[in-house]
Formats: structure tokens, sequence, C-alpha cells
């Protein structure tokens, strides 16, 4: 039975709304829409960041050559993530998740529009707002879906099946918007667009909150008074201090840029290995649980890999496509930056197909950690592509076909689709109970370190030829999808209750 089944709770949504959206919660329908927006503002901002970065200053880019370019995209990703762990954290004991998003929203969308304004300056104002929003929306959006099902409410994967359709619609739709007005207007005009999204999504979400679970509640796990305005003050003022100093570092010239990305990529590393460290030695977590840990930071390890080559798709692959390929299909002629939408697209249309054939296999269908391995290959596979079409030319001028790219990103979705569903589930079952609550933080630490070590590799893009860049690439991320299918036997014996 879902929350939504009784009215007696002002909390929760009317009665009538259990079954309102094709035989799911009305509250669904307001959550997903607000994803499809944010990924929107999200996805087609970012289609377009790191040509912005790259493009000339008269041109109204930044003038960055394009490594430094997709080094500073990845970090922007990196401290997206990173806050993110956080963002879970304010929701459980300050805030509340429905307060939590509608602030993380508003800081998004203020954000967008400031990097509509045409000013370096606004530019970094802009990015830093679009993080703390997206780390407060992003890993607490899941949660209220969550809320909205009983735990034995059989609807719940369908539920969340809808949910990230809505998140691929988002992803598909963004890049296409901002992608033209930025190649046809300015770049400002683009991340105006995406203020524009983030603005509508906002709009919804207030407006149906009567039919979301919870919505009136306090924080879940609220701190007490008298911590909580503890916790409330040092949070603030570690935020003053932090940017007093950052300031004083950067007008001093000693916080460079290429330093400010070091160290989020050192602090990306940092965090992972201590969160694993606290949990191995909790006395809260049992021998059992210990046992199961193992296997999941094999599993976590793999997460990073592939996301590794994923966040390039927003990075080194829509720099590919400007120089070297041809934006055009059956003649119709298309910004550079559309590509991206290809993943979107991808995504929409292959999730049900593998949605049907591991229900068609049934017991037969691969081991969870076989198909996280598959994933790894396919990511992989997707950068070995692109070795073909960059190879055997005399200089940088070459073009290739739009296929070779949208190849690559076919590939790149179907792998994404394997691994993310597989390693989420893999990672809400192999927590220990003590850390249960904190599975989306651990889950959000691989795609933070996975964004650091981009930030430092793609330095090499430009420096290196294309086909050594990609082709090493690929071929670490396929040994990594092998090592893991070797490691099968063992991961099958201790990832119980995993499947």
């Amino acid at each position: 039975m879902s929350h939504t089944a009784t009215g007696a709770d002002p909390a929760l949504p009317p009665p009538g709304d259990d079954h309102a959206f094709f035989g799911q919660p009305r509250g669904l329908m307001t959550l997903s829409g607000l994803e499809v927006w944010e990924r929107f503002s999200f996805l087609g901002m970012q289609a377009i960041l790191v040509l912005f970065f790259a493009d000339q200053v008269s041109d109204g880019g930044l003038g960055m050559d394009p490594g430094t370019a997709a080094s500073v995209s990845a970090a922007y990703g990196t401290l997206v993530y990173l806050v993110s762990v956080a963002g879970g954290w304010l929701a459980d004991r300050i805030l509340g998740s429905y307060r939590a998003v509608l602030y993380g929203g508003i800081l998004i969308a203020c954000g967008h529009y400031a990097m509509a304004v045409p000013t370096a300056t606004m530019t970094w104002v802009g990015l830093g707002l679009i993080s703390a929003g997206t780390g407060l929306l992003k890993p607490n959006v899941a949660s209220m879906v969550g809320k909205l099902y009983g735990t034995e409410d059989d609807r719940r994967d369908a539920g969340f099946a809808l949910y990230y359709m809505g998140i691929n619609i988002g992803a598909f739709a963004g890049p296409l918007v901002t992608g033209w007005l930025g190649e046809h207007a300015s770049w400002h005009w683009g991340f105006s667009a995406a203020a524009f999204g983030m603005t509508l999504g906002l709009v919804q979400y207030v407006a149906g909150r009567r039919h979301l679970a919870g919505r009136k509640h306090a924080a879940e796990y609220a701190l007490a008074p008298g911590p909580m305005r503890r916790a409330v003050l040092t949070i603030v003022a570690g935020t003053v201090v932090v940017a007093l100093v950052a300031t004083a570092l950067a007008l001093a010239g000693r916080l460079t840029m290429d330093r400010f990305v070091d160290v989020l990529t050192l602090v990306s590393v940092i965090a992972p290995a201590v969160y694993f460290a606290v949990m191995f030695r909790s006395p809260r977590v049992t021998a059992e649980e210990r046992g199961r840990l193992r296997p999941y930071v094999v599993l976590f390890l793999a997460s990073v890999v592939f996301n590794f080559i994923l966040f390039q798709a927003y990075s080194t692959m829509i720099l590919l496509a400007s120089t070297n390929a041809r934006a055009e299909i059956f003649g119709f002629h298309f910004p550079a930056s559309w590509y991206a939408s290809a993943l979107g697209a991808f995504e929409v249309a292959l999730a049900p197909v593998v949605a049907a054939v591991w229900a068609r296999m049934g017991p037969r269908q691969p081991h969870a950690s076989n198909k996280i391995a598959i994933g790894v290959i396919l990511g992989g596979l997707s950068f070995l592509l692109m070795v073909l079409p960059t190879s055997g030319h005399a200089d940088g001028t070459y073009k290739m076909a739009a296929w070779w790219i949208v190849g690559s990103y076919l590939l790149l979705g179907l792998g994404d689709i394997l691994l993310e569903t597989s390693g989420m589930s893999a990672t809400t079952k192999l927590a220990p109970r003590a850390f249960a609550s904190q599975t989306m933080a651990l889950w959000f630490l691989s795609l933070a370190l996975a964004n650091g070590i981009q930030a430092q590799i793609v330095k090499l893009y430009g420096e290196v030829s294309n086909p050594a860049y990609f082709g090493v690439n690929g071929a670490i991320a396929v040994a990594a999808g092998v090592a893991v299918i070797a490691a099968a036997p063992w991961l099958k014996r201790t990832m119980h209750p995993v499947h």
C-alpha cells in the first residue's frame, strides 16, 4: 500500500492521488517534472560549457586551451558531486527533503541567471551557485520519490523507471535548446535558456507540493535545537571563512585555476577512502556486513572507471565533435553540442528494451556484477571506436562522419543503463545497516572521484594525438571490465543478497 493511501495526515497527499499518474501516485509527476527541467538546465548548460570555456574571448568565450577547458569542466562536476554528499546530510538533519530540494532549485536558477550575464566573474559565481544548488537538490529528489510508496508497494520499480525516463527526457532536450542558442545567438543566451528551464521546474514543483509525501515534516532525523543552531552557525561561518580565504589567495595569485582543480581532485580521492575506512572500522558494522563491503569496493571502482568515460561525453567528446566531426546528418546541419542529446535519446529508447530483456530472461539474466562489467566494457569500446576515424591523418583538419560520434554515444548510453541501474541497486543492498541512509552519498563519491580523475587526465587532450588519447583510455576501461568479469565467481559468493 502506498503512502498516499490515506489523507488523515495533512503531510500526506490526498487519497485520490494514489493512482492518478499512469497508475502511480500524483506526486511522481511533480517530482519527474522537476527532474526533467533540472536535467534540461544542468546538462543543457554542461553541453555548451566546455565550448564556452574553449571559445575565443573575441567570440564571447573564455579563451582556454581545449585541455584546460575540459579539466575545469570536470572540476565543476567534481564539486557538484562532493557537495551532494553534504546535501543529503543537510536534508536529513536540518532542512527536510522538501525544503532542501526547493532551496537547491532556487540556487540553481540563480546560478544560471548569473551565467547569463556576460562577464567572467558572474560565470564563476554562477557555477558556484549551481554546484551548491545541485548538491542540495539531486540527492534528495530520489528519496522523495521513495517516500511516495510503502515498503511493500510493488509499483516502486515502475515508478522509478518513469522517474528516470523524465531525467533522460531532460538530458535529451536541454542540449538541443542551449546548443542552438549558443551557436546562433551567444553562449549566454544558452545559459539563459537553462535558467528559464529551472524556473519552470521550480514553479511546477511548488504548485504540486500538496501531492508530495512528507512535505510538511521537519528533517527526518533532525538535530536537537541546540546542536542544530551550532551546526547552522558552523556551516555559515565555515562557508564565509572558506570564501574569504579563497578570494584572498586568488587575489594574491596563490590560488590559480590549476591549483583549485588539483585540490578538488585530491578531496575526491581522500573522501571515499575515509568513508570506506570508517565503515570497515566501525563497531556498528558486523563481520558479515564487512564481508559484503569488500566486493562493493570492486563495484565502486568499476563505477569510477565507467563514469570517467561517461562524463567526457560533455567534455572531450564535445570538443572533438566541434573540431573534427561533420555536424550534418542527411543534409541537416546542427550545432556540435547537439551530439550530447544523443546520449539522452539512446537511454530513453534503450532503457525499456533492456528492462524487457531482463524480465524475459528471469533467473537466467547475468549477475549484477557482470551487468556492471559489461557496462564498463561498453564505455571503453565507445572510446576505442574513436580511434578508427581519428587515425591516419597528417594534421587536425580532417572531418569524420557524424555517425562515428553517434555510434560512440550509443555504446555509452547502453553501458550507462546497465551500470547505473545495477550499481545503485547493489549499493542499497550491500551497504551496512548502520550506514543505510548514506548509501546515496557513497554513490555520489564514486561520481566525484570519476570527475576528479578526469580533471587531471583530460589535460592531455590536445597534447597527445587523438588516437592515443581515446585508445589508451578506452583500453584501460575495457581491461577494468574484463577484470570484474574475471572476479565474478568471488563476487557472486560474497555479494549475497545481490543476484
